[in-house]
């Protein structure tokens, strides 16, 4: 099979210039009948390694596939292709069961989808079907080894007995080389070759943040995205509904989805989130495997992962189209106690217990993130990443021996009986009432660290407790306990390095910014709602229309005809005679206004720089606005936006110095909004809007 060829078909049914790195070679290597197990990262286009293969070779690919959600996803996504597949599994009738087997037995499908525990459905057709691969996703599920072990993959070995010459393809996002000689044996797989993609995701951002207020946090962080789409995984089932539950208080399009709900509330959830009318789905690590979404713009964890691969494989779902994703992992103490319960009680607790600290190393890292993340994965690199919190916000370690010796006294001085939070207050002299109930402001080191905040003491002494010299007792009502090191420290001559605290500010003008990337009026949003239109007549999810890669492109290359349609990656021959003359038109229109709005511009800074100069000539605010049959509010809003543009006037005659430092607390208390009617609220009408709108204008200058 010649390259020229390949690219023609990649190009033709899926709107792809060129292979992502591996894609091609195993390919090649399935053309030429061996067996391959490719272990490639989330989003680093596994499915085309199959599916392409699949319209070349002469008979039927079986795709064996976990989830019911994820085969009805990449059946909907080759049909809008223009690519024969199907899909039978129990969720159909016996009918419709009956009609994709026919279809099967004419050789009217090249792929046909099908969960482990479903082979049985073809068993009796298994004879007169031409079977030229078999492919199996998320392989991983075999192993015992792995980190997410499925029963009904252990039978899959029979396959590669019953079909000694197909070749079989083995695909998972994550194992490490235990795990690969252990899906390569289970499945029989004859000689395989074996493809390590590398597993650095480039567009993925990473954070470790302390579980400190993290519903605030996190509230905090999805209300700055108010179109993009995230996934939160926590680690208990209570967890997922609770935080669903605050989420949706705050206007938060969110819901719960784990394995004790019920099957269609768990199906409604995951097609709503699939289809963007939910925006955050806050799930156990149930969710997810199944979810072939493309959009997903980030990825939380709310607890610590119990290891590396299984927190890979989550974040990979952020950022599956190549655009810039950001993933944040909270971690908490508590989580390390319960999974470690967790992980000893299992199968393989001596490993599982391995993997749960190198899970807790890497979170509690002050190195690259993404270096320790592909070491883990035997990817050596030497360049630090400069997308995570460490290459971004390098730690800068000084001698807190002093404070160490303040921390360890206070614990020693509350008999080591008080969780992290009190003896935070007893080291700034906090007079609150548990203090005075318990009469430690009369204890000789009460107050001793005053001159530190609240915050800053609380991440000094969780790295105390990294460096080990304190502990929690969970056991015991979260107790601050000294370990034998802490013996050094206050009694010998250790020293103690710790890192200066940084804590994250949010920018309220940089909030500003993101969101006017998404205002309703960009090109993207316009082109978002139509995707998402067709998508409802289609009854498709809208990713599978156009990726949002691909609406960026159209934003900036903005296609007029076919020729530069075809041209936008993901675009191929069939969405371009669905869909091309629809997206063109909607880009057209768009151009149309926005040059209709230009010229609207231009007229109206006409009008402005008439209104400036019969100010500088000396004419009152009444009277221009007379002069030029304009309201006078309109003529204040002229003169504020001149001057916000950097005219030289002077406004000072309408507003005083005082109203204006007023203006500008009420705006930081207000949380910068954008009308003035919350400020004339807010001053009870004592402040006139023109006064308003003038000393914003000056605050706006001044900044």
């Amino acid at each position: 099979m010649t390259s020229e060829l390949l690219h023609a078909k990649l190009k033709e049914n899926f709107g792809f210039e060129k292979f992502r790195p591996n894609q091609e070679t195993i390919i090649t290597t399935i053309f030429s009948g061996r067996d391959t197990l490719a272990i490639m990262p989330t989003g680093g286009g596994k499915s085309i390694c199959f599916q392409l293969p699949a319209l070349l070779l002469p008979g039927i690919t079986i795709v064996i596939s976990p989830l019911i959600a994820l085969m009805k996803d990449q059946v909907d996504s080759l049909k809008t292709n223009g690519i024969a597949a199907c899909y039978i599994n129990s969720s159909q009738s016996a009918e419709e069961q009956q009609f994709y087997i026919d279809n099967l037995k004419s050789n009217n499908f090249k792929l046909v989808y099908i969960a482990p525990e479903s082979l049985s459905y073809l068993d009796n057709i298994f004879n007169q079907l031409t079977i030229s691969l078999i492919a199996i996703d998320e392989a991983h599920c075999i192993s015992s080894w792995g980190h997410d072990f499925r029963p009904a993959y252990t039978n899959l070995g029979y396959l590669k007995n019953r079909f000694p010459s197909t070749p079989v393809l083995a695909l998972t996002a994550t194992a490490d080389k235990a795990t690969r000689v252990d899906i390569a044996n289970q499945l029989n797989l004859k000689n395989p070759k074996i493809f390590v993609a590398s597993f650095d995701r480039k567009n993925l951002s990473l954070e470790v943040r302390p579980a400190l207020d993290r519903v605030k946090q996190i509230i905090d962080f999805v209300e700055n995205k108010p179109n993009e789409s995230g996934i939160i995984y926590c680690l208990s089932r209570k967890t997922t509904e609770e935080l669903a539950e605050k989420l949706s208080n705050k206007g938060i399009l969110a819901k719960a989805y784990h394995a004790g709900l019920d099957n269609k509330v768990r199906s409604k959830t995951q097609d709503e989130f699939i289809n963007d009318e939910c925006q955050v789905v806050c799930a156990t690590i149930a969710f997810g495997m199944g979810i072939d979404k493309s959009n997903v713009r980030w990825v939380i964890h709310y607890n610590l992962p119990k290891n590396i691969e299984g927190y890979y494989q989550e974040i990979g779902r952020a950022g599956r189209d190549g655009l810039p994703a950001e993933t944040v992992l909270f971690e908490s103490y508590a989580d390390v106690i319960q999974l470690q319960k967790f992980a000893s009680e299992g199968l393989n607790s001596d490993v599982q217990l391995a993997k749960l600290d190198r899970m807790k190393q890497y979170a509690d890292a002050l190195s690259c993130r993404r270096k320790i993340l592909l070491s883990y994965f035997g990817e050596l690199v030497t360049e630090n990443c400069g997308n995570c919190d460490i290459c971004n916000n390098p730690p800068t370690f000084f001698d807190g021996t002093v404070l160490a010796q303040k921390a360890l006294s206070a614990i020693t001085r509350l008999q080591e009986s008080e969780p992290l939070a009190v003896i935070v207050d007893f080291l700034r002299g906090s007079r609150n009432a548990y203090i005075y109930e318990k009469n430690y402001q009369t204890l000789k080191t009460y107050g001793i660290g005053a001159d530190i905040s609240w915050y800053d003491w609380n991440q000094y002494l969780i790295q105390l407790i990294n460096l080990g010299y304190c502990e929690i007792a969970f056991h015991q009502h979260n107790k601050i306990l000294l370990t034998p090191f802490a013996k050094k420290v206050l009694f010998g001559n250790e020293k103690v390095k710790l890192t200066t605290v940084v804590k994250k500010v949010i920018d309220k003008n940089e909030i500003k910014q993101e969101k006017a990337k998404t205002t309703k009026n960009s090109l993207f949003e316009i082109l978002r709602k139509l995707r998402y239109e067709i998508s409802k007549d289609e009854e498709v999810p809208a990713y599978v229309i156009f990726s949002d890669a691909a609406l960026r492109q159209m934003e900036s290359l903005k296609p007029t005809n076919d020729k530069e349609f075809l041209a936008i990656d993901g675009v191929g021959k069939a969405k371009l005679e669905k869909y091309g003359s629809e997206f063109i038109d909607a880009i057209a229109y768009y151009e149309k206004v926005k040059k209709a709005n230009k010229t609207k511009v231009k007229k109206e800074s006409n009008t402005y720089k008439t209104t400036l100069e019969l100010f500088k000539n000396g004419y009152s605010i009444e009277e221009i606005a007379g002069k030029r049959n304009l309201g006078q509010t309109t003529i204040i809003s002229h003169l504020a936006k001149l001057y916000i543009d950097g005219e030289d006037i002077d406004l000072s005659q309408f507003v005083s110095d005082e109203e204006v430092k007023q203006l500008h607390n009420a705006q930081i208390e207000l949380e910068y909004p954008t009308a003035l009617k919350p400020y004339f609220d807010y001053f009870e009408e004592k402040i006139s809007y023109d006064k308003i709108r003038i000393g914003l204008a000056i605050v706006e200058r001044n900044k």
